[in-house]
């Protein structure tokens, strides 16, 4: 079999191999494994990024100690580590998928209420530093806009200002029918959950949708019944559970019938983590990751399953990984060929040698007398040494580049700073370039996200126009206004507001 290409890899096995990398570093989970291990629920969210919109007090205030003691309950067993590692993602950069609210878990209704323990991603504009935020959600069928975060005495006064553009739990996004996505004491049953006897498409678990439609069904009240799974964007797939009797496992088969469109939107939908194998799966299969980089406890579930993929991965050839650089020492470590290493340069004909010193990366070959007298001549438009060229391209375009820009959009702020210390030291004072610019990118996104968390934005930048009203912030004074596209805008934004896929005036 000859050697696979990079090229012969799927995109959407890159981009998780890239989730995988840089979404969730192994400090994050080491971080909130020892916070929850204490019981500190609250610091472990706080190690995985997780804002926490709701006063456990009030809770209870307004719906009793039982609820509370549930809730509190599933705080303590929530691993939000472990459910940044299975949320759901949006290619081609994978980041969280925007603007999003899943339903963690769901608990007894009273008077109507039927509330609901739910993670929220951000929007799309406020998306930095890949923040989520636990909230409890209440709603009930004939109310869907009931979406308090937590409770106070004035029920109509909402406590955490940030309005979110999708308050109500999303039908195709919910872990509430799938805990050992996120509960610690539940990750075991990822074995035989996981999509692993999917076929020939190993993307979708079509062998486990009998099993996961009827516990889909079972909450919803239907023993049996049809149910949709979404397989593309304008594609889904109508199915009937069917059965002989409670005694034979249900199989599903086509629709006979074909549904009017309204009925069919009304259908169960087969949540998108019952639809879908485990990306981990495939990438275990074609030897994209090992088995060593996987989240620890979905390492510990899938443990089996894993020795015989890394087996099986023994007699496929070896693929390209993940571009080095991810840490100091690999963007340091000496190549095989020293004149093209940044770090060994040919300079005057010998090869010199470029490292940190004193918190800066300087030529160690010349001497600080002579250093000072280039970078004169060089401030006066002179050439620049070969040593102190590379120094500059360093400072400006370094290598490292890549892993830098993965982890500021994946939020590891600590993991990029690290890598940008390991090469360039502490001391460095940053050149104008693409390094320079995206850390002051990462910063101002960073100030947009607390700004929507403070509420001092509107909900959408548009947002006032519909009811004829003035948007309350000055730069969308106009209701017609289009945002200024620069470069604190995030790349998803400007992507979607460049695109010309519609003529916007018909041609006469």
């Amino acid at each position: 079999m000859a050697p696979r290409s990079e090229n012969s890899i799927p995109s959407h096995l890159l981009m998780w191999q890239r989730v995988r990398e840089y979404a969730v570093p192994p400090s994050m989970i080491e971080n909130a494994t020892a916070r929850r291990a204490v019981g500190d629920w609250a610091g472990a969210c706080a190690a995985a990024r997780v804002d926490v919109d709701l006063d456990l007090r009030a809770v209870r205030d307004r719906h009793g100690t039982e609820l509370a003691t549930h809730l509190r309950a599933d705080l303590r067993r929530l691993a939000p580590d472990l459910l940044r590692w299975h949320m759901p993602r949006s290619a081609p950069d994978g980041r969280l998928r925007a603007g999003l609210t899943i339903s963690l878990a769901r608990y007894g209704s009273s008077c109507g209420i039927s509330p609901q323990l739910v993670v929220r991603t951000p929007p799309a504009r406020a998306d930095a530093g890949q923040r989520m935020s636990l909230a409890l959600w209440e709603g009930s069928g004939s109310d869907a806009t009931s979406t308090t975060s937590t409770f106070t005495s004035d029920h109509a006064q909402h406590p955490y200002p940030h309005p979110h553009p999708h308050p109500h739990p999303h039908r195709r996004f919910r872990l509430d029918l799938h805990r050992h996505l996120w509960d610690s004491d539940r990750s075991g049953e990822l074995v035989w959950r996981c999509g692993a006897g999917a076929a020939p498409d190993y993307r979708w678990a079509s062998s486990s949708w009998a099993a996961e439609a009827e516990v889909l069904l079972r909450a919803e009240g239907r023993p049996r019944g049809p149910f949709t799974v979404r397989l593309g964007t304008r594609s889904r797939a109508v199915l009937d559970l069917v059965a002989p009797d409670d005694s034979h496992a249900p199989t599903f088969r086509p629709l006979r019938e074909a549904l009017p469109p309204q009925e069919v939107a009304a259908l169960p939908v087969l949540p998108e983590a019952a639809a879908r194998a485990l990306p981990d799966l495939e990438l275990l299969r074609n030897g994209l990751i090992a088995a060593d980089r996987l989240h620890p406890l979905v390492a510990q579930a899938l443990e089996a399953r894993t020795k015989q993929m890394i087996r099986t991965v023994r007699t496929i050839p070896a693929v390209p990984t993940i571009p080095a650089a991810s840490t100091a020492r690999t963007a340091l470590a000496p190549p095989a060929n020293p004149p093209d290493d940044p770090h060994q340069v040919e300079c005057r004909g010998e090869v010199h040698r470029i490292a940190l010193r004193d918190g800066t990366l300087t030529a160690i070959d010349h001497d600080p007398a002579q250093l000072r007298r280039e970078e004169l001549l060089v401030a006066f438009g002179g050439p620049p040494l070969p040593c102190l060229r590379a120094i500059e391209q360093v400072h400006r375009d370094p290598e490292a580049l890549p892993a830098v820009r993965e982890r500021l959009g994946h939020g590891d702020i600590a993991g990029a700073l690290a890598v940008v210390e390991g090469l360039l030291g502490p001391g460095a004072v940053l050149r104008d370039g693409p390094l320079r610019e995206e850390l002051e990118s990462a910063a101002a996104r960073r100030i947009d996200h607390g700004l929507f968390r403070s509420g001092l934005v509107a909900a959408h930048p548009g947002a006032g126009a519909a009811a004829g009203g003035k948007a309350p912030d000055l730069r969308y004074a106009e209701a017609a206004h289009r945002p200024r596209l620069d470069r604190r805008t995030p790349f998803s934004v400007r992507l979607r507001q460049s695109r010309r896929n519609r003529p916007r005036s018909a041609l006469t």
